[in-house]
């Protein structure tokens, strides 16, 4: 996949002027929290700017508008998946025989299932990614995001800096042309819309009001866009306290009181909001295991809970673009149409799959065509070209990943 062709030119007037842009925009971004620290030499006290385009990019307004019309869709898609037991846990058991990692998820969500589901409310923020398919020039879902969906803070504030750098290169007539973005009011709405919704069904038998767990990574690197939502709902809501913890933290501190309530160092917790937890780095021992299960198991509303994560994952993915499959969980036909018609060709390496060596050979010998994508969330797992071959020849594991058409 590649983006869209057509350009607009901007006027740069020389090098120095390019350079000015550069620095303002390096200048702006920390300035105004698209910041992150850094990963080869973490320090809580040094941030440095997260990387950012310093155009805005051009992409085509009617697949714009097609992506945002469908989201809902799609969101209540990944719902109806979510809770239809049957269809997880079948289209993930050849996985789990080949993904220690995936086994372990699916083995917290089928002991949730048999002890039975204590907290039935779950909070989705989803993000549905796309790029723009070259030779129609229409948009393609690469993958959809319910755990950790990130940057939903940074792209909120980023189009203010589009919009300037627009203006200092005299293209007045283009800033309109630029979306306004919600997304971090919106995240942080509907995180407190959970938390009020907790708050009023479960009467906390302390004088002090749960908080909100962020649940994040020992040394995380992604702060700017972390910290703007945990501002941002307490911007909302000054009265409603937001702690972050690791796994492992919790784990040496989690409790369950009565009726499963989930306390953390002895505070109420009311949304479990994940920013670790999708990878398996973030599980160093059982310890950081436990604390998941026992986070699922209370009566804390958890973004995501366990059977969201398991509907994000790239096989669920696959398994729905099987002919047949959506009509399953859409029924009305013009949502059906429209989301089918953003899936690229997805196929399975099972060994159960008949057409899986066709797909093996192929992807061999012509690797140009499409991306292995493992069951992984956070970035920089794909493999793309001649590392897909050699992959496929040499690594035993290749059952638990998924082809993608590339469309490039």
């Amino acid at each position: 996949m590649s983006s869209q062709q057509l350009c607009v030119p901007v006027p740069i007037k020389d090098k120095e002027f390019l350079a000015e842009l550069v620095e303002k925009g390096k200048d702006w971004t920390l300035l105004h929290g698209i910041a992150r620290r850094s990963k080869d030499h973490f320090s809580h006290d040094t941030i440095t700017f997260a990387p950012f385009l310093l155009f805005p990019s051009t992409f085509p307004e009617t697949e714009f508008k097609k992506a945002k019309k469908i989201q809902t869709t799609l969101n209540q898609l990944m719902h109806t998946v979510a809770h239809d037991h049957q269809f997880l846990l079948n289209s993930l058991s050849e996985i789990t025989n080949v993904d220690p990692f995936m086994a372990r998820l699916v083995q917290i969500y089928q002991e949730i299932l048999t002890e039975g589901v204590t907290q039935k409310v779950s909070l989705g923020l989803f993000r549905s990614d796309y790029m723009v398919d070259s030779p129609t020039g229409t948009i393609k879902q690469v993958e959809f995001n319910t755990i950790a969906s990130s940057f939903g803070a940074l792209t909120s504030i980023l189009p203010n800096w589009h919009r300037q750098v627009l203006s200092l290169c005299g293209l007045h007539d283009k800033i309109d042309n630029i979306p306004l973005s919600n997304t971090l009011t919106g995240y942080a709405s509907g995180i407190l819309q959970a938390y009020d919704l907790y708050h009023s069904r479960i009467r906390s038998k302390s004088f002090v009001s749960p908080a909100i767990l962020f649940v994040i990574e020992d040394n995380g690197f992604n702060v700017g866009d972390q910290r703007l939502l945990e501002f941002e709902i307490q911007r909302q809501a000054p009265h409603v306290r937001v702690i972050r913890r690791s796994l492992t933290d919790i784990g040496n501190h989690l409790q369950l009181g009565d009726r499963r309530r989930l306390y953390i160092t002895g505070i109420e917790i009311a949304i479990v909001y994940y920013r670790a937890g999708y990878s398996p780095a973030a599980y160093y021992s059982e310890l950081e295991w436990d604390a998941r299960l026992q986070m699922e198991r209370s009566l804390a509303i958890k973004c995501p809970s366990v059977q969201y994560q398991l509907a994000g994952s790239k096989k669920i993915q696959q398994e729905l673009a099987r002919p047949g499959i959506l009509e399953k969980f859409i029924t009305d036909p013009e949502e059906l149409i429209a989301v089918r018609d953003v899936f690229t060709g997805l196929y399975s390496l099972d060994m159960n799959d008949p057409k899986s060596d066709d797909t093996i050979r192929l992807a061999i010998d012509e690797p140009s065509k499409f991306v292995l994508k493992p069951q992984r969330e956070g970035g920089g797992n794909n493999l793309y070209d001649e590392d897909i071959s050699e992959y496929l020849k040499k690594n035993q594991n290749f059952r638990r990943t998924t082809c993608m058409d590339s469309n490039g």
